[in-house]
């Protein structure tokens, strides 16, 4: 293991050609005859789209750290699991699926998957009603009905219900060190993070990062669900924060409607609540990657916005506070 962290020491950026010829040794006969950059590269791996004769387009990721090399290795078994599930439908989308890898001179190995159709999801597109909105509470909540067992068997994390509020709390506390955050604010989490009944959940299966980037629409419909390398047991209040608190809000009923009548066995009143909190907590982990990072910019934008969510939290206090006038 220490050899592995070793070779990758250093990432190297790799250019399209050089993830072009790694796309031609890991799938036997693909033909390069184009190649390009996605428009969300990301930052812990290579990513480029090979077109080759046929005008068949595909995928080619290499990792540029070990842990992304790791994180690698367990996706592509996660992936094997909810292909089959796609195939089966229980999925109502595609995942990649890769189909060749490439060994990488620095360690680990590159993985070539054919491209998804569909484009990534503008926000804008979601309106109420059965359409797009009711699409994405539904591929959701198909995700979480999956079994536990495909995240295990990957050997990625799975946590109950009290580990995770006190990996939460955890984070609050690590920010609160900063001294960055508003008093307020945190006096507010603190008080979410020790309300235990808000904290009963079923742990199921998440994505752990399902930003609007890593969902891909066609013809009104999710067509795929990409980068799960973050995927655990844990809360699905996890996957609704970033879409409920980026979407439209005349949208959002329409998503939870749909993702409700999808979940069999869903009785977690606080779900709701729970989303919008993770979502909040979501800039005290950006602070927390500004500090770790030594990224100054980050810092201040993320204090900023917890500045702005805590002018925002605190005039709602304020007028949920005054009495209605007769």
């Amino acid at each position: 293991m220490l050899a592995r962290l070793h070779a990758y020491a250093g990432p190297v950026p790799r250019s399209p050609l050089a993830l072009a010829a790694l796309a031609t040794v890991a799938v036997p006969g693909l033909d390069a005859f184009d190649v390009r950059r996605p428009a969300h590269p990301g930052t812990d791996f290579d990513i480029a789209v090979v077109i080759d004769s046929t005008r068949r387009r595909w995928v080619v990721r290499a990792p540029v750290h070990a842990a992304a090399g790791a994180a690698l290795e367990a996706e592509v078994v996660l992936l094997e699991a909810l292909g089959a599930a796609a195939e089966a439908g229980d999925l109502p989308f595609s995942v990649p699926r890769p189909v060749g890898f490439a060994h990488l001179p620095e360690g680990g190995r590159a993985t070539v998957h054919s491209e998804i159709q569909g484009r990534t999801l503008a926000l804008s597109q979601l309106t109420p009603g059965p359409g797009l909105s009711a699409s994405v509470g539904r591929a959701i909540a198909a995700v979480h009905e999956l079994p536990p067992s495909v995240v295990e068997d990957a050997g990625l994390p799975v946590y109950d219900a009290e580990t995770y509020r006190a990996r939460r709390q955890a984070e609050v506390d690590e920010a609160a060190r900063t001294g960055r955050v508003p008093a307020t604010l945190l006096r507010r989490w603190e008080q979410r993070l020790e309300d235990v009944s808000l904290w009963r959940f079923r742990p199921v299966v998440v994505h752990g990062d399902l930003t609007n980037e890593r969902i891909l629409v066609r013809d009104g419909e999710v067509s795929g669900i990409l980068h799960w390398g973050d995927a655990c047991v844990a809360d699905p209040a996890d996957d609704l924060a970033s879409i409920l608190v980026a979407a439209p809000p005349e949208s959002t009923d329409s998503i939870l409607e749909a993702y409700q009548l999808r979940r069999t066995e869903l009785l977690d009143p606080h779900l709701v609540d729970r989303a919008l909190l993770v979502g909040e907590l979501a800039l005290a982990r950006w602070l927390l990657y500004g500090v770790r990072s030594g990224s100054a910019d980050i810092v201040e934008d993320a204090v900023g916005m917890l500045e702005d969510l805590d002018a925002h939290t605190r005039s709602l206090e304020l007028a949920d506070a005054e009495p209605s006038l007769a």
